[in-house]
């Protein structure tokens, strides 16, 4: 289990093997990441508010944005397979949140 951390990793595609590499075969992988889509982000900038979340301001922030399809591609460069999502936060359109599950064939 990680949660809100791929976010802030400077090498996701090692982070994303050690996850692998840690689980026995059928162990299934659940991330937790900001969520991040078109609709999304057209939402923040409508309001005024794309300056607040995307600051270049805040130490040690946020270094990557992810989407499910972002996600996806470096869960399943990793190795993982099943790869499934669930948006959690507000209503699923402007989701707070994802959760990324990934199973270890």
């Amino acid at each position: 289990m990680s949660l809100e951390v791929v976010e802030h990793i400077f090498d996701p595609r090692r982070y994303a093997k050690a996850i692998y590499d840690l689980l026995d075969e059928g162990g299934v992988a659940i991330i937790s990441t900001p969520y991040h889509s078109y609709l999304k982000n057209v939402a923040l900038a409508v309001s005024g508010k794309m300056d607040a979340h995307f600051t270049a301001l805040w130490d040690y922030g946020h270094i990557k944005f992810w989407s499910t399809k972002t996600l996806h591609s470096l869960l399943a460069e990793a190795g993982f397979r099943e790869i499934s999502f669930r948006r959690v936060g507000r209503v699923p359109p402007l989701a707070k949140s994802m959760i990324a599950l990934g199973k270890r064939p």
